[in-house]
């Protein structure tokens, strides 16, 4: 079956904040410039890692025209990810990056309640057909209180002929496996636990989490799985798994939101990228995000050749 999206390597920006919670725009174009040069050729902003949860209008306005000027390249397919608790906002956010020139948008289900399954198909039908001439990611995620099935994937496809992706991450092999089965014209992008498993089933994607640290390693992993190498993708996850542990050690079991991790792991390349979190969100230390990145360069050092 024909699939509505292709495959690629996908991976996110980090919005840099000064002190004062600032756009700092020049260090975040230098980013996405520095991923594009890197061979990042699918990107996006404001998932969960660019802390699309916490910012007000202005600064979305303000990021997503700084990211146009970057992303506004042939070959370069750029995402803009809407997160906000009503169809309306989700639709006046998108319209405004459309505006822009954006035809590509990741969007997550409102989570001040729980979506019953009326809902959930009225949310993907309001939003994606508002723009029929653009396409959706959808970002399958626990906050929204309900994480998609293979079942419910299949009734919404059906039925949006333009949601023609899915973000999934954790470690549900068996989702995984279902929706690979069950809704193969959607492109899934699984994040590097689940990459290695859901090449197994057929052609998907990988959300690489860890692109930032090395483009090589991704790309690596990514044509392993594409080209059947199962013995070369479970090594490369094995990779992976050991990398999020060492990485992640200084952290001493410490949980935070998810834009801290992201936020150490662009710091640990590009130090001009503060660990700052918007407001309420606790990100990590200084000294945290040293002893990160002395254990990425004791351990690592041969996946660095991006950035030397």
């Amino acid at each position: 079956m024909d699939q509505r999206y292709p495959q690629a390597v996908l991976v996110s920006c980090v919005v840099p904040w000064d002190e004062n919670e600032c756009f700092m725009e020049e260090s975040f174009r230098a980013q996405v410039a520095s991923l594009i040069t890197s061979g990042v050729t699918h990107l996006y902003v404001f998932g969960t890692a660019g802390e699309g949860h916490a910012v007000d209008t202005e600064r979305f306005r303000h990021v997503v025209k700084a990211f146009r000027a970057e992303t506004h390249h042939e070959g370069i397919h750029p995402q803009v990810g809407v997160i906000a608790l009503s169809t309306a906002n989700v639709i006046e956010r998108i319209a405004m990056a459309y505006d822009m020139g954006f035809r590509m948008f990741q969007v997550s289900l409102p989570c001040w309640g729980v979506l019953n399954d009326t809902e959930l198909l009225t949310f993907f039908k309001d939003v994606c057909g508002a723009f029929p001439d653009s396409q959706f990611l959808h970002y399958n995620l626990p906050r929204a209180g309900r994480v998609l099935t293979a079942a419910d994937y299949r009734r919404i496809a059906d039925e949006v002929p333009n949601l023609v992706a899915t973000k999934l991450t954790g470690s549900n092999v068996n989702l995984a496996r279902d929706v690979m089965r069950l809704v193969p014209e959607v492109q899934h992008f699984f994040t590097e636990p689940l990459f290695a498993v859901g090449s197994g089933f057929g052609p998907c994607s990988l959300l690489s989490s860890f692109g930032p640290l090395s483009m090589t390693m991704a790309r690596r992993y990514f044509e392993a799985g594409r080209n059947g190498q199962r013995e070369e993708v479970f090594e490369l996850a094995r990779q992976y798994a050991e990398l999020s542990e060492r990485l992640f050690a200084p952290m001493g079991g410490q949980v935070l939101t998810d834009g801290a991790y992201d936020k150490i792991i662009a710091r640990v390349v590009d130090h001009d990228i503060p660990m700052r979190l918007l407001s309420p969100y606790e990100a990590f230390t200084e000294d945290v995000c040293a002893e990160c990145e002395k254990i990425f360069r004791r351990h690592y050092s041969d996946w660095v050749e991006d950035h030397e």
